[in-house]
């Protein structure tokens, strides 16, 4: 079975970085499984500990986690993409036959990605990827076009809940 080309979305275009600092919104990366979004920056100087850079982007939420023991990074998607791929695959959860919880297996694997990136200034840092791989292409297609805003770096609007009845 082959995947359908991935046919371009109406996107504006957010500029790139030019410099290690820079912490604006950069497009993502479109890809036949899905996309891959700039979410940190990592400095690792010889003589301190890693500082990060979170890259302002509109796909997932902030990765920083305080916990008990410090902080964490996980990925997660935003709240109304959330809501726009439930309706497309269902919860992100199910039940199996033994009624026990297990993920639901049309949701997009989210996973991070490091690469390793020198800039013009002798700069050198980890760039961390977050990367969303569906495993069918309708709904990454579906959330494409519904996201082509925030999957171009720009803010995207949240969909607007259905107006509750006056009484």
């Amino acid at each position: 079975m082959t995947t359908p080309a991935l046919q371009p979305a109406p996107t504006l275009s957010a500029p790139a970085h030019t410099d290690a600092t820079a912490i604006h919104a950069v497009p993502a990366r479109l890809r036949p499984w899905g996309f891959e979004v700039l979410v940190l920056r990592e400095f690792r100087p010889a003589d301190a500990p890693p500082a990060f850079a979170r890259i302002e982007q509109h796909l997932l939420r902030a990765p920083e986690r305080l916990n008990r023991h410090g902080v964490s990074f996980a990925l997660a998607l935003r709240p109304e993409i959330v809501s726009a791929l439930t309706g497309l695959v269902g919860r992100p959860s199910q039940r199996d036959a033994a009624d026990r919880p297990i993920r639901n297996p049309l949701w997009p694997a989210l996973t991070w990605q490091a690469r390793p990136y020198d800039w013009p200034d002798g700069t050198r840092t980890t760039e961390w990827w977050a990367q969303a791989r569906f495993p069918t292409f309708a709904p990454w297609d579906a959330l494409r076009r519904q996201f082509a805003p925030a999957l171009a770096g720009h803010g995207a609007p949240c969909p607007s809940p259905s107006p509750e009845p006056q009484p």
